[in-house]
């Protein structure tokens, strides 16, 4: 049977093992508090401050923001080079797995193209990222809109060229072209194009053993040509090769 001592014991055991709790939550609050009330902005970066109950934003360089906790959002925008990839090999790009692009040409065939583009926020217009992607960080944004923009400039560049163009000649041009049109689409949402890089080009089976074939004929015909302009018998000689024989059996 219990007595008072045990009793008046057990009360003060659980007072004192409930005053111990109470502590541990204020001391976890104060932490919580203390560790919300300021951020860091990492050099590169520009920061958003942006005060839930005003609506109010503002731009802060690098270093640490003060703010009110859970009233006062901050967010960091890179204002350093970034680049975003999407390249057929895996673990190359800023995806996983084969990210390249889908490339129609003016012909209404199609390869794969890897890109990168080069850019940065512009620092006058970081508020204004803020508010137009509704405080989102970058890798959503790259996710989002900066993947869907790259896509559909190429895409809408890319078919108006015909397929040899888009990997030989003109490809220069081709890279110039998507740059100066997403620059103009990155802009307009506060963002800076450095620069567009065309990676390799992946062709289908189908398309790259025709071309391999257009090749291999352009170079039987200039070497028959070459053959007969290096000698005034140059045609006998040619009609009598295994080369001038492959040459009339292509014309």
């Amino acid at each position: 049977m219990a007595t008072n001592g045990d009793a008046r014991f057990d009360a003060h055991a659980q007072a004192r093992a409930v005053s111990s709790l109470v502590s541990a939550a204020i001391v976890v609050l104060v932490l919580a508090a203390v560790y919300s009330s300021f951020a860091v902005i990492k050099p590169g970066n520009v920061g958003v401050v942006f005060n839930r109950w005003s609506g109010s934003l503002r731009a802060t360089g690098q270093g640490i923001v003060w703010r009110i906790p859970w009233i006062t959002q901050v967010q960091s925008y890179p204002i350093a080079l970034r680049t975003y990839s999407m390249v057929a090999r895996s673990q190359e790009g800023s995806a996983q797995g084969d990210d390249s692009i889908d490339l129609p040409t003016r012909e209404g065939q199609h390869i794969r193209q890897d890109i990168s583009v080069t850019y940065n926020t512009s620092q006058d217009k970081a508020a204004d990222v803020f508010r137009s992607f509704r405080g989102a960080d970058i890798e959503d944004i790259e996710r989002t809109f900066i993947r869907r923009t790259i896509i559909t400039v190429s895409q809408n560049v890319a078919g108006q060229m015909a397929l040899t163009e888009i990997i030989s000649n003109q490809r220069t041009a081709l890279q110039d072209t998507i740059q100066d049109q997403l620059s103009t689409q990155m802009e307009k949402m506060g963002f800076v194009v450095d620069k567009v890089n065309l990676g390799a080009s992946h062709l289908p089976q189908a398309i790259e053993a025709q071309m391999q074939q257009k090749m291999a004929a352009q170079q039987q015909a200039q070497h028959c040509s070459s053959s007969r302009r290096r000698s005034t018998a140059g045609t006998a000689s040619c009609r009598s090769s295994p080369a001038a024989a492959r040459c009339r059996s292509s014309t």
